[in-house]
């Protein structure tokens, strides 16, 4: 009886490391792309009484280091989540600000 009620509290957790769908697998990848594209981005700028203030975002991870293709990274990323390929390639996403 254990098992079983066992097994039912992970199933769910299971469930949601399955595939999502394509839509929103290419919205995360394309988003992993960008970072690794241009890791760097002002995200702030402001003038005030002190001078001007400035706040960068800077996000480094391994693809950033290694250099990797972002349209690889996109293409295997969202294969790997859906199970199915990307409908259109990444630099032709209208949201695509590499």
């Amino acid at each position: 009886m254990r098992a079983v009620l066992t097994l039912a509290g992970i199933l769910p957790a299971l469930a949601a490391c399955g595939p999502v769908s394509v839509e929103q697998a290419e919205r995360a990848c394309a988003e992993r792309a960008r970072t690794a594209a241009s890791p760097i981005r002002l995200s702030e700028a402001a003038f005030g009484s002190d001078g001007m203030h400035a706040a960068v975002d800077i996000d480094v991870n391994t693809d950033t280091l290694s250099g990797r293709d972002p349209s690889a990274l996109y293409n295997a990323c969202v294969l790997r989540r859906s199970g199915q390929p990307p409908r259109q390639p990444l630099y032709t996403r209208p949201d695509w600000k590499g």
